[in-house]
């Protein structure tokens, strides 16, 4: 696995006054060390427990791999029921690791059943895959670790309901819980109903949790090797326990990106030049988004903390977003995401020679054109005094794309250190949350929905009909 962090653009030796100095770097050393010891101190401890992922699963990757198997012979459809981390996850290893029009291949071609991810509560999104699945042909992985996800849990609740009516007693072979090992009502539900079950462990929260069963047992189902995913974030994590702030890859970035942060650049954009790493940015803005937007440090302070994490893909997004980082507001980090050797390449023939502005692509590989693209984006933006890095992977398979699932956690967790906020909670999201169960009347919520019944009408001088 090569793995490689070109932060030369982020320097001021790139970008000129407007880029970070090796003294500014000099400046947090002892704080992004103590920043990295007290990650690897408190590993495998409280929300850390992801961190021992790569090693402690020996037992249950055996117990995926067999039902996996079970499973790719006997049912033509796999969808996970989740939402956040729980989708997000399985969403990016599945568009990394197989064939981008996999659902749409013969089944002989794909070797294993399609798969689908119900991550949203939209009726009619929720309808159109009962247009194109037949559940009695399905098996349903339901995924919340606290068994009490209105989003998943309404899911569950359509689905059991259409596979008792069309299969009688025998529905609940085509329901598999992904939870808590001992709290929540879907371990409880599993209990009673005789599912499979595998354990969200403790200490791994919803955006952590790929390279746990949330992710391994999707993964398995679809041929990838997992064991493989595993080992990539194990060879990723020995390379970010180093305390050399230039050469540890998540502790340098968190450093630049908390640099950045400090100098006004609130966005941050991740841009992979690869279709096939394109959700890889989705999942990357809940990890940055969630971890790291929080009002209050850990004394109590209100910091207002974190950067907006934008998605965006090269070079669909050159001709939509690019002129906005090029020219827009000193407020934007941008991460490339690159790919050395692409698993198949195309080669643009000849033609159009009286046209000399299109022959001159003649000849040339997609794969040289997309990447040439990559780095004079970087250019461009590095001439406009843009900050901008780019990790680049020699190829896309299990085990790099485990090592970036965790070199980019790790960053987050380095970050959360650095900015003196807790990246595991996630407290903006309750106020929602809970309106949500008041306003459904959901015991002990009494008081929420008085709260809600007494709020103010929206005044109709601000409302265009």
């Amino acid at each position: 696995m090569r793995i490689r962090i070109d932060y030369n653009n982020m320097m001021d030796t790139s970008i000129g006054e407007r880029g970070i100095s090796v003294s500014d770097m000099e400046s947090v050393r002892d704080r992004a060390v103590e920043a990295l010891r007290s990650v690897q101190k408190a590993r495998g401890t409280g929300w850390l427990g992801w961190t021992e992922l790569p090693y402690n699963q020996e037992e249950v990757v055996g117990k995926i791999e067999l039902l996996a198997e079970k499973i790719r012979k006997s049912c033509e459809n796999f969808v996970v029921l989740g939402i956040g981390g729980s989708a997000l996850g399985p969403i990016t290893v599945f568009q990394s690791l197989k064939h981008l029009y996999y659902n749409e291949l013969p089944s002989e071609k794909r070797n294993g059943p399609r798969f689908y991810v119900a991550d949203n509560v939209d009726p009619e999104r929720m309808n159109a895959l009962f247009d194109i699945i037949e559940p009695e042909k399905t098996v349903f992985n339901v995924i919340t670790k606290s068994g009490a996800t209105s989003e998943t849990m309404s899911q569950y609740l359509i689905v059991s309901e259409m596979l008792k009516k069309k299969l009688g007693s025998d529905w609940s072979r085509h329901i598999v819980a992904t939870t808590d090992e001992k709290k929540g009502n879907l371990i409880k539900l599993a209990e009673k109903e005789g599912f499979p079950t595998f354990v969200i462990p403790d200490g791994v929260g919803g955006r952590f949790s790929e390279l746990c069963p949330v992710g391994l047992l999707p993964a398995a189902v679809l041929g990838i090797d997992v064991r493989k995913l595993l080992e990539g974030a194990a060879a990723m994590d020995e390379r970010c326990k180093s305390e050399d702030i230039y050469a540890n890859p998540a502790l340098t970035t968190a450093i630049l990106q908390y640099l950045a942060m400090n100098g006004g650049k609130n966005v941050s954009v991740m841009m992979p030049y690869s279709d096939a790493l394109k959700s890889f940015a989705d999942w990357y803005c809940q990890l940055w988004g969630e971890s790291l937007g929080k009002s209050e440090d850990r004394d109590g302070n209100y910091v207002y903390a974190g950067q907006t994490p934008v998605k965006s893909l090269g070079a669909t997004d050159q001709h939509s977003q690019l002129q906005l980082y090029t020219e827009g507001p000193f407020d934007k980090v941008v991460t490339f995401i690159g790919v050395e050797e692409f698993r198949n390449d195309v080669l643009i023939p000849e033609g159009c020679e009286e046209f000399p502005d299109v022959h001159f692509l003649s000849g040339n590989a997609m794969s040289r054109l997309i990447n040439t693209e990559m780095k004079t984006t970087a250019y461009a933006l590095s001439k406009a005094q843009r900050m901008n890095m780019t990790v680049t992977v020699d190829k896309i398979d299990e085990f790099t794309v485990g090592g970036l699932l965790y070199l980019f956690e790790m960053q987050t967790a380095y970050a959360g250190e650095l900015l003196n906020v807790d990246a595991y909670n996630q407290p903006g999201v309750a106020e929602g949350k809970n309106a949500t169960y008041a306003m459904f009347g959901r015991r002990g919520y009494e008081e929420k929905r008085k709260e809600l019944e007494n709020a103010s009408e929206p005044k109709s001088e601000f409302i265009i009909d």
